[in-house]
């Protein structure tokens, strides 16, 4: 079995992200107004921004996020099972990707779906939530890092141990600057040289992270 599904000459992991599915999500599927769409970068804290967002559609109530998978509240797009479930489901979608933008959905472009970013305020703001302090600190309680790593429908303990390497832990430390801990120095220096020359061109100071 092959390690990577190649699509528009970009690497997927294999398993459970079909072609025929990445096809469809740039296709065929329809987004619509009342969707609200999750498109980040990978290790970019996305389940994070899941949670934080659930919880914001709660006012900090955390049943939701204590009693649902945060991959049945917040489907993958680009997966088969996350598709076949976001075509079925009626009403707003939370909807999370990873896929490039150019490799969305078109019918993004013309829609008003909302992707999000930044504090809880500002997704608040972005939303058009308007939350009581109280509400504003549970959801602050709730979507803590240390709140999610302990929370079974969050943290990604019930994957199916067959899907997840040996040792490996989703939620770890929930800092920036891990990968220090990671790679040689060797290995920093070469990522930083692939890294100008592709990010050659950009504004400076358009990627403010260290």
């Amino acid at each position: 079995m092959p390690d990577y599904t190649w699509f528009e000459g970009i690497p997927f992991p294999a398993f459970g992200i079909p072609k025929e599915t990445l096809q469809n999500v740039c296709n065929k599927f329809v987004v619509k107004e009342e969707d609200l769409i999750l498109l980040t970068y990978p290790k970019s804290g996305t389940n994070w921004l899941i949670e934080i967002v659930c919880l914001i559609q709660t006012k900090g109530d955390p049943k939701w996020i204590q009693s649902v998978t945060i991959w049945d509240r917040s489907p993958w797009i680009e997966t088969d099972l996350g598709y076949d479930m976001l075509i079925k489901k009626k009403g707003p979608r939370l909807i999370t990707s990873h896929l490039p933008m150019h490799l969305f959905s078109k019918s993004l472009f013309s829609s008003k779906a909302k992707d999000t970013m930044g504090t809880i305020k500002k997704i608040c703001d972005f939303l058009g939530k308007k939350l009581e302090p109280d509400e504003l600190d549970l959801v602050l309680k709730y979507s803590s890092f240390q709140v999610m790593k302990e929370n079974n429908m969050s943290n990604y303990n019930l994957m199916e141990k067959e899907l997840i390497l040996p040792g490996f832990t989703f939620m770890r430390n929930g800092t920036t600057g891990d990968w220090k801990n990671h790679f040689t120095v060797a290995q920093a220096e070469a990522f930083d040289k692939v890294f100008q020359e592709k990010m050659a061109g950009f504004p400076p100071g358009m990627f403010p992270w260290d």
